[in-house]
């Protein structure tokens, strides 16, 4: 799998981007996700932004957010710790 896969209006993201950003282990990723303390969202763009896609990941204090192309390529990501207040691109 490449890191985002986009199929029929399907996102599939892969866990080691995830967890790498989020400081987690691929494994941790979908076991968080499936308790409910990694969520999130999807928007998608419009306008100027029409084939891009953000996608936001929230655990704790923590969010990464990736925005990528129709074709799955992450074009611009960034981290943020609210508790640090530290961005990383």
């Amino acid at each position: 799998m490449h890191e985002v896969e986009i199929q029929e209006g399907v996102i599939q993201v892969d866990a080691n981007i995830i967890g790498q950003n989020l400081g987690l282990e691929p494994s941790e990723v979908q076991r968080l996700m499936g308790e409910g303390k990694l969520t999130s969202s999807c928007e998608r763009g419009v306008n100027e932004d029409d084939g891009h896609y953000r996608l936001t990941f929230f655990l704790g204090r923590r969010r990464l957010r990736l925005i990528v192309d129709e074709a799955g390529r992450i074009i611009q990501q960034s981290v943020i710790d609210s508790g640090a207040a530290a961005w990383r691109s």
